[in-house]
């Protein structure tokens, strides 16, 4: 990121088909991931996904085109059991030491995204938290969740304020392209915003 040394990741907390009519306002949550995978690949931001309990609650939504020909490939795409993405596997993607700006979009607000941003922030790393791309069950946990981050040290952001962030100058090369996606998504970016993150 412009304002930091620290190398940018994306994380995609269990978007699974299973959680699609439970989960409040869950196809804004889907929209925001998607154009967050399209800004990682313009901003050449590695991305981590994880699936909870894939064998009971079946795979990451395929509208989010992970790992196939022609969509968006993950660092890491791994199914778990524990609620945090803070696995074994990714444990060793960070083993370096390095110090890393995370942003997580997901759910649940209060539970998975929750216990990775808590983890992540243990372990010396920023998180960013995008209101507009995550959610639960119960629409009242998200603000609850949200503060408790916020307390606890986590950035709590929008999509479009972070994707700004990440560019820190319209003169760098990606930033005509990164326009572009702003400006296609611009009425989805509304509509989320007015759905998941009413004050």
């Amino acid at each position: 990121m412009a304002a930091t040394p620290l190398r940018t990741l994306s994380d995609i907390c269990d978007l699974q088909e299973k959680f699609r009519p439970a989960i409040h306002e869950f196809p804004r949550v889907i929209a925001t991931a998607q154009k967050m995978l399209r800004a990682s690949q313009i901003l050449d931001i590695p991305v981590f996904a994880t699936t909870q309990n894939r064998a009971r609650l079946g795979e990451t939504c395929s509208d989010l085109r992970l790992d196939v020909p022609g969509g968006f490939a993950t660092k890491i795409h791994a199914d778990k059991t524990l609620f945090s993405m803070w696995t074994p596997g990714v444990k060793t993607f960070f083993s370096s030491g390095q110090k890393h700006a995370v942003v997580i979009v997901g759910i649940e607000s209060h539970i998975c995204v929750l216990q990775t941003t808590l983890d992540l922030l243990r372990e010396g790393h920023k998180v960013y938290v995008l209101a507009d791309g995550v959610s639960s069950c119960n629409k009242e946990e998200v603000p609850i969740a949200l503060a408790r981050l916020r307390a606890e040290g986590a950035t709590v952001t929008t999509s479009e304020s972070f994707l700004y962030e990440c560019m820190g100058d319209a003169g760098i090369a990606e930033f005509k392209e990164m326009a572009k996606l702003v400006k296609e998504t611009k009425e989805s970016t509304s509509q989320t915003l007015q759905a998941l993150c009413k004050a």
